[in-house]
């Protein structure tokens, strides 16, 4: 039940073992049990989501609320949760929007959407200065990928195995998940792949703090192929938190404005502040050329996403890049608008670079005190605690970092497991010091029990 093989083959945690039978015979009641059974009736199964584990009730703050009364700290969120859930700005927000202008047809404009496109402009600097919105970043995605196409003249893509970019056709195309690609057939033609950087477990075996090998099969491939027409990356491997040196992000814009690609950053889920700054292209000096957000732009209410890009790719005019029936949302708009407003009035940023500077103290000492934490990635509010069987071998601790989620889930912790053995941690920015000593106690203690299951009682 527990082959490492089988548990590598999915993103995140496995809703078909032992533990989850265990979890749903132990932690719900029977009434829980009908609804969950319900759902399994009525909606599609896929891995990673279906059938559920649980049913909730409630949110608000940092907090969801199952049915059965737990309050339970989410430091998963599906990374929608800046602002936490149920931000009162961003409800208010929504609310007078819906009174005013609920929707907007097609060949009319509305000022929130034209407010929020300004918005973004503004803190790129205005480097990115020209804004497409769509009901979802996996759209946005498609977007890009549309533009880039047009402005180059070249189909061919490069982008990272082990990516996520959204789960439609096109996007799947470019992503590198298997859970997502497997057995569907010929994908987009000349979406080319490579390694992806890994500052763990490194294939390379790179000792430079600037992994100069990681990128030489990008550079290879752009050499050799001469066609591709963008470099489609997160900014962040947001999934088990790989972030990359300085100068990897600055050899990688040489690179592509070498070989005439556009770089493409995906800031789906490390956009807006979770990195510590605005957009984690921010941490390395550079400029991309496009930029994908989504997720949290809603301010964890109202599904929003945007592609920015630069000036001079606003070329295709004779087309139509994105076209969708909510594209200009009124609602939407205002929800991203609230929710950049909390973060800039409230200083979120900074308080995030605090209680990031906090998480990396009790971390510190975590990894001192458990050898079963082989690696510790952090930036900003982005946290990955990776667990190993053996901190020489880095065998990844798939069954125990399972038991550690459960352990946690009963205790009040949410979190997303990655890779099999990667507890992803993402705590809202509006969490206060008080919360994450809190959350961090229930994870010490649910390492403790695996570390040394005799002794804990």
């Amino acid at each position: 039940m527990y082959e490492h093989k089988a548990y590598m083959k999915t993103e995140g945690d496995i809703n078909l073992t032992d533990a989850r039978r265990a979890w749903l015979n132990d932690q719900v009641d029977d009434a829980v049990r009908f609804i969950l059974q319900e759902d399994e009736d009525v909606f599609l199964h896929q891995t990673l989501s279906s059938p559920c584990l649980n049913v909730l009730t409630a949110c608000e703050g940092i907090y969801v609320e199952d049915a059965q009364g737990r309050r339970i700290m989410d430091f998963h969120g599906n990374n929608v949760h800046q602002l936490g859930f149920g931000h009162p700005d961003v409800i208010e927000a929504v609310k007078q929007q819906l009174d005013q202008l609920s929707f907007c047809t097609r060949r009319y404009t509305n000022v929130p959407a034209i407010e929020l496109a300004n918005k973004l402009v503004e803190l790129t600097n205005g480097s990115l200065s020209r804004v497409l919105f769509a009901p979802g970043a996996t759209s946005a995605i498609g977007m890009a990928l549309k533009l880039a196409r047009a402005v180059t003249g070249k189909y061919k893509t490069l982008s990272m195995w082990g990516a996520f970019h959204g789960a439609s056709l096109d996007a799947i195309s470019v992503g590198g998940e298997g859970a997502f690609r497997r057995g569907l057939g010929p994908l987009l033609p000349g979406a080319e792949h490579v390694i992806p950087f890994n500052s763990y477990r490194c294939v390379f075996g790179c000792q430079d703090e600037g992994h100069s090998l990681c990128l030489k099969p990008i550079e290879y491939v752009l050499e050799q192929d001469g066609e591709i027409g963008a470099v489609v990356v997160e900014t962040i491997r947001n999934t088990d938190v790989q972030i990359p040196p300085i100068s990897y992000y600055r050899r990688l814009r040489e690179l592509c404005d070498k070989h005439g690609a556009l770089l493409i950053v995906d800031e789906t889920a490390t956009g807006l502040g979770r990195t510590g700054t605005m957009f984690a292209y921010q941490h390395y000096g550079i400029e991309p050329d496009m930029m994908v957000l989504g997720k949290g732009l809603g301010g964890g209410v109202f599904p929003m996403a945007a592609l920015l890009v630069k000036e001079e790719l606003n070329k295709a005019q004779e087309m139509s890049i994105g076209h969708y029936t909510h594209e200009k949302s009124p609602v939407g708009a205002a929800a991203g608008l609230a929710a950049i407003r909390v973060i800039e009035e409230n200083d979120l940023l900074a308080h995030a670079n605090v209680m990031a500077d906090l998480a990396k103290q009790r971390l510190k000492g975590m990894m001192e005190q458990y050898t079963i934490i082989g690696d510790i990635r952090q930036i900003g509010l982005l946290i990955a605690v990776e667990l190993v069987t053996d901190r020489v071998t880095k065998e990844p601790a798939v069954r125990q970092a399972e038991q550690v989620m459960y352990d946690c889930l009963e205790h009040g912790l949410n979190f997303k497991v990655s890779k099999g053995n990667v507890l992803t941690l993402s705590p809202p920015l509006i969490i206060t010091a008080e919360q994450l000593h809190a959350a961090f106690d229930i994870l010490e203690a649910s390492l403790a029990k695996v570390e040394h299951p005799l002794s804990i009682s």
